[in-house]
């Protein structure tokens, strides 16, 4: 079981992995050893209420395909259980951040203060800018 909330838990049954080889540089054992985790969820066909199914289908993030299907690949460890631990860690870390609400954005503008600074500070460097100029002959 995969517990995401006090009341949101998800059984290992809807949970696919397969471990295969992992990428990069690990000697001669890299070829032997299949460390890394390939882990899959099926958002549609998982038991977790709408309400989470909604907004992570509706999340844009490239871990998410098309058809609804969050693949996590993890390859951090050495070993294979450290990294299928690492991966489940990410599952929920991935649905928790798919259902925080964003906080509404309120417009501000710039205080008179605040503009008339930038003006005076423009006005300053244009000032440095024109005594850099050779003098005009005339």
């Amino acid at each position: 079981m995969l517990k995401i909330s006090n009341n949101v838990t998800i059984p290992e049954s809807e949970i696919e992995w397969q471990a295969i080889r992992a990428q990069g540089a690990g000697g001669q054992n890299v070829n032997k050893v299949a460390s890394a985790v390939h882990l899959r969820f099926d958002i549609g066909a998982s038991s977790l209420p709408e309400f989470y199914k909604e907004r992570l289908l509706a999340w844009s993030d490239r871990r998410i395909t098309t058809e609804g299907v969050v693949v996590i690949k993890a390859q951090r460890f050495r070993t294979q259980e450290k990294n299928l631990d690492d991966a489940l860690a990410r599952l929920k870390a991935l649905i928790l951040d798919a259902t925080v609400e964003q906080k509404k954005r309120k417009p501000t503008k710039p205080s008179k203060a605040a503009k008339r600074k930038r003006m005076d500070k423009k006005t300053r460097h244009g000032q440095t800018k024109a005594l850099r100029k050779p003098p005009i002959d005339g």
